[in-house]
């Protein structure tokens, strides 16, 4: 599921919205209201439940052979999405939603690289939310590794420090680091 050009999607369990306003999120790091949304290069971050933890990793012009095969292995493509086992029924049953806006309604958002989009003013979407289907399948269609752990920090802490490009997303759900628990 990835926006049509000129689009930006956001991604809900809800499929009743009609009209989203901004607000900050009770995880913000900034004060701003804004309505979230992304590209189609930011969408495969969202195909998961909402509150699942997920790190991801992927190739970039700079990334080195070892990082590369380290944290892909062999056969691994381009970009790896690793979660919990105990997310994994879970991703396999939840019904996910994809809104369309027209990207026109919003702006880059992030520094130096934009990450997302996001409006100040309310947003329509462009139709009735549409059916993700199966997120799995997802990743296997666009050539992304999934990887399931029983622990996520051991692989986040060999991605932070490598040349691979990173993305966490709810790691507060994940289970404790070991030497936490």
């Amino acid at each position: 599921m990835r926006p049509r050009p000129g689009e930006v999607l956001h991604f809900s369990e809800d499929p009743e919205i009609s009209l989203f306003r901004p607000h900050v999120a009770a995880t913000a790091r900034q004060p701003e209201a804004y309505v979230w949304a992304v590209d189609g290069a930011q969408a495969p971050a969202y195909w998961f439940p909402r509150q699942c933890p997920r790190a991801m990793a992927w190739t970039a012009p700079h990334t080195s052979r070892p990082d590369r095969e380290r944290i892909l292995g062999p056969g691994g493509g381009r970009r790896v999405h690793a979660i919990e086992y105990s997310w994994l029924e879970r991703l396999m049953s939840v019904e996910l939603f994809a809104y369309r806006f027209a990207a026109t309604s919003f702006r880059p958002f992030g520094d130096p690289v934009p990450h997302a989009f996001v409006s100040t003013g309310p947003v329509e979407p462009l139709g009735p939310a549409e059916p993700v289907g199966d997120l799995v399948e997802l990743h296997r269609e666009a050539g992304i590794q999934l990887r399931v752990l029983d622990n996520l920090w051991g692989f986040w802490e060999a991605v932070v420090p490598s040349t691979m490009q990173f993305s966490g997303i709810r790691l507060r759900n994940a289970t404790p680091r070991p030497d936490e628990s």
